[in-house]
């Protein structure tokens, strides 16, 4: 389980439990040091998540007087942008709190209905085939209507020797694969969904629930490969994953979740 704490006014993580425990040891972890992992409607403390029988965290390490002030009960995190501010500088929407600037975004996120409290709804095993099996017949159109002009093409030249239409074939197969990798790499960094994923309503996302990068995108799309190969069988671990992660998603971190 993925674990965040606020670390001299910043969200840090994540750690998994093993790594958290030994950040309580080293006493880089204090009782009052808020925390949070998926599930959790906002950032607690440690001592309200702690395990009974939890041994007393170790001195803090020596901080400057800024870092510290930076962290304390008095503290909170924005749900929004994941930064520390003091309560009275926060506002209370729900059951969380977000700081000024944010709120304008939060509330839009709301109307859209967008899930709040840190909870993320992993989009089913179903839903997730359901906005590639749209994605892939998409791009059969696309690629079909790319072979066909460059077939045409080599059509209208007189003489064109078979090696030169193999070679027609091949470029054809290099174009389809690069608008594949394009669109789906520009679509998730830019907006979190293909349009496959647009119309199945679900989104790639971060373990924190944040929007993925660019090189994100482009990590897990070729990521895929690696499920796709003996039997898929990377495909068929989000049956088996509380997270319903695949194998790309299991290796860039990521996370599909439905935004219906």
């Amino acid at each position: 389980m993925n674990w965040y704490y606020v670390s001299a006014g910043k969200q840090t993580g994540p750690v998994d439990d093993a790594q958290l425990e030994a950040l309580v040891r080293s006493g880089q972890v204090q009782m009052d040091t808020l925390v949070w992992r998926e599930g959790m409607a906002e950032w607690q403390p440690y001592s309200t998540v702690a395990p009974p029988g939890t041994a007393s965290p170790g001195p803090a390490p020596a901080t400057s007087g800024p870092a510290v002030a930076a962290v304390g009960t008095s503290q909170v995190v924005c749900a929004e942008c994941r930064r520390v501010f003091p309560s009275d500088e926060t506002i209370p929407v729900g059951t969380v709190r977000v700081c000024a600037t944010c709120k304008p975004i939060f509330l839009q996120k709301l109307a859209e209905g967008a899930t709040i409290g840190g909870q993320l709804r992993y989009a089913t095993v179903l839903t997730r085939f359901g906005a590639v099996f749209l994605d892939g017949l998409m791009m059969q159109v696309v690629n079909f209507g790319v072979g066909l002009l460059i077939g045409l093409s080599v059509a209208q030249i007189a003489g064109v020797e078979p090696t030169e239409k193999l070679a027609a074939q091949m470029i054809a197969t290099v174009v389809g694969i690069l608008i594949a990798a394009s669109y789906e790499i520009f679509m998730i960094g830019k907006y979190g969904a293909t349009l496959g994923k647009m119309a199945a309503k679900v989104r790639v996302v971060n373990a924190d629930g944040a929007k993925i990068s660019y090189g994100r995108s482009t990590g897990r799309y070729f990521a895929k490969i690696l499920s796709s190969v003996v039997c898929g069988i990377g495909f068929l671990m989000a049956f088996f994953d509380d997270e319903r992660r695949a194998l790309h998603d299991r290796i860039c971190n990521t996370r599909v979740i439905t935004i219906a």
